[in-house]
């Protein structure tokens, strides 16, 4: 009896059938959109480089730029000690007394004082514009970079 039952179990159990073109049609499916978020992907990371790129070469020109303000600050610094120390020299050599001389000593040094106080500014002044300028464009490439990780 129990050979009957199970006869008749086998014989009302299907199999499910395995339809190769149905898995064809998954496949190509699959394979399709890999490759196309893979174009996506290599769009994004080109996209990306290029403004990576972009972006040094702004900065490399603003290196260059304020590094040629920093050397003609400089120049122009040296030349003016320069003509001041010189100036000072023929009027040492001018002078007819040991007080004339302390007195064209404490005038020059007061002067270099203040003028290496102005040009320290002027510097810092360019210098920290130049800090300013060379950061900008890596401070907006970040922060667009983050902006499209947010959105993503």
């Amino acid at each position: 009896m129990s050979k009957t039952k199970t006869a008749e179990f086998v014989e009302n159990v299907e199999f499910p059938t395995f339809d190769v073109s149905k898995a064809t049609d998954q496949l190509r499916t699959f394979t399709e959109k890999g490759v196309e978020q893979s174009k996506e992907a290599y769009a994004k990371i080109k996209t990306g480089a290029e403004e990576a790129q972009k972006t040094i070469e702004t900065t490399f020109e603003t290196v260059k730029t304020a590094s040629n303000d920093m050397s003609y600050k400089a120049i122009a610094a040296l030349r003016t000690n320069t003509e001041l120390g010189f100036a000072h020299l023929e009027s040492l050599l001018g002078a007819k007394s040991l007080s004339e001389v302390l007195e064209l000593q404490t005038s020059f040094l007061r002067k270099r004082i203040e003028l290496s106080v102005e040009q320290a500014k002027d510097f810092q002044a360019v210098a920290t514009k130049a800090a300013e300028d060379v950061t900008k464009p890596a401070k907006v490439a970040f922060e667009k970079a983050f902006t499209e990780l947010k959105v993503a």
